[in-house]
């Protein structure tokens, strides 16, 4: 049997696709918003749909639904910048996440937060061995 013969279940159940792909960009940030730190529980689009953003991963960061409801249909970054929970390591991640640049936006939310763990095993492998003095 040849790779291009088989069938996998995300083409028969393209939800199960869907879900996978939620699922994933939680696990990106350790399951925490991606603007205040809480417990996500929500996925948000960067720049709102209405405004014509698409629902793809580098317009999609995972989001409490504190944070998702009060910024509705605002800019991300415009939104962001007027929070008391405001950090510049955070608006760097959020800026990274959009670029596509997944690895440094996980590296920037670490720094933000001493404590973050990344469920991922291929960012895992990645950790320096240098520690900051």
């Amino acid at each position: 049997m040849h790779i291009n013969d088989a069938v996998f279940l995300e083409d028969l159940c393209p939800k199960f696709r869907f879900r996978q792909w939620r699922k994933s960009i939680h696990r990106f940030t350790g399951k925490s918003c991606i603007y205040c730190g809480k417990p996500s529980e929500s996925i948000d689009h960067v720049l709102p749909r209405s405004q014509g953003g698409l629902s793809t991963t580098e317009n999609c960061v995972p989001a409490c639904l504190s944070c998702n409801g009060d910024k509705s249909d605002e800019n991300a970054l415009y939104w962001y910048r007027k929070q008391k929970f405001y950090d510049p390591r955070r608006a760097m991640a959020i800026r990274a996440w959009l670029e596509g640049d997944l690895r440094l936006a996980i590296r920037l939310l670490q720094w933000a937060t001493p404590n973050f763990k990344v469920n991922n095993k291929d960012c895992e492998k990645n950790k320096s061995k240098y520690k900051a003095a």
